[in-house]
């Protein structure tokens, strides 16, 4: 079970809208979706939590590029949303160092796996490397709007609620949940 919220400050305060992630494939996808949230390029959040074992928080200013921050990228990689914010970048991989095209079979195994064993062991499906354990990503991403690097980094359960009031937008938050 999992929860996602998309908090766009406005001038008026945050407004909050229930976001649906079934057709949000990218991170692009969802950067999309946050700035189509804020037509005049407010900031908007757009907080993830799954059933208390990890939570997201991607902020788009306008047109830059998405921060990311996730409580924990090993918990997160189990999940097709934690998926979508694990990118290379946030991960510190080399996009280029990826699958050798080489040693791929058209089945889709590499060499010497057996279809049984394609996916054991490996957290992010085809890229045969371990994620880490614990926090990744922009830490400090909400300083700016009054959450810490340390508050941020000792949220464990219901995140996003604690996220919510700490940014004045709690009852907002809580229309849409």
């Amino acid at each position: 079970m999992y929860f996602a919220a998309l908090l766009a400050r406005t001038e008026d305060g945050w407004e909050a809208s229930d976001t649906e992630l079934d057709d949000v494939e990218t991170l692009s996808d969802l950067a999309d979706l946050a700035r189509e949230a804020s037509p005049d390029e407010d900031t908007v959040l757009v907080l993830i939590e799954q059933e208390d074992a990890w939570f997201g928080v991607v902020r788009v200013d306008g047109e830059e590029d998405p921060r990311i921050y996730v409580s924990d990228a090993a918990a997160a990689a189990r999940s097709s949303y934690g998926e979508i914010l694990l990118t290379d970048e946030l991960l510190g991989r080399d996009p280029d160092d990826g699958d050798d095209l080489d040693a791929l079979d058209l089945d889709g195994t590499e060499d010497g796996d057996s279809d049984d064993e394609a996916d054991d062991g490996d957290p992010v499906a085809g890229t045969g490397e371990a994620v880490p354990h614990g926090p990744v990503g922009d830490a400090q991403i909400l300083d700016d709007l009054g959450v810490s690097e340390k508050e941020l980094r000792s949220l464990a359960t219901d995140a996003v609620t604690e996220i919510a009031e700490a940014l004045g937008a709690s009852e907002t938050l809580e229309t849409v949940r």
